[in-house]
């Protein structure tokens, strides 16, 4: 007598077409969700097919429903998990000392006004560099001058922001 193999596309599309809409249906009345219920019998095949060398073929409609089984119950402890999180209170407090977050939002003041007091030329070429995070062979390429032309714009906007600022850069 010869051993059925579930490896076979023929054997496995029988135990497919026996066991798949039995299963659904049962995973579908423990969830409540058909879209769910067809994911995960659809993995529990996968996983069957993947490993039919080791499933015996007379035990493989049991072994689809423990598969099935235990993602679901995954699932449910998934949900469970993010559940749990989303109902813990949140804390919007911010742990920085408050004279910290004061001095942070004048520096952030006093620099924005040093950016914007300086020439057009070199704020272009300072945000260029420092905020789009360009090299300055492509801020020369932007631009339309030498590479050696940018470093400077970059020397001196540097310079003219240590006098206004401080040696704080």
């Amino acid at each position: 007598m010869e051993k059925k193999s579930v490896c076979d596309e023929k054997n496995f599309e029988s135990i497919f077409d026996d066991c798949s809409e039995s299963l659904r249906n049962l995973i579908y009345y423990k969830c409540g969700d058909i879209d769910l219920a067809e994911d995960i019998i659809q993995d529990a095949f996968i996983k069957l097919w993947n490993n039919c060398k080791k499933v015996v073929f007379y035990k493989a409609k049991s072994y689809l429903y423990t598969v099935a089984n235990n993602n679901l119950l995954n699932h449910i402890a998934h949900k469970k998990v993010v559940l749990r999180y989303e109902q813990r209170p949140h804390s919007d407090l911010n742990n920085q000392d408050p004279q910290f977050i004061i001095e942070e939002k004048e520096f952030m003041s006093k620099l924005n006004n040093a950016i914007d007091s300086l020439p057009e030329k070199q704020r272009e070429t300072f945000l260029l560099s420092r905020i789009d995070k360009k090299s300055y062979k492509e801020i020369a390429e932007i631009t339309g001058v030498s590479v050696k032309a940018i470093e400077k714009r970059i020397h001196y906007a540097l310079l003219s922001l240590r006098q206004k600022l401080g040696d704080i850069l």
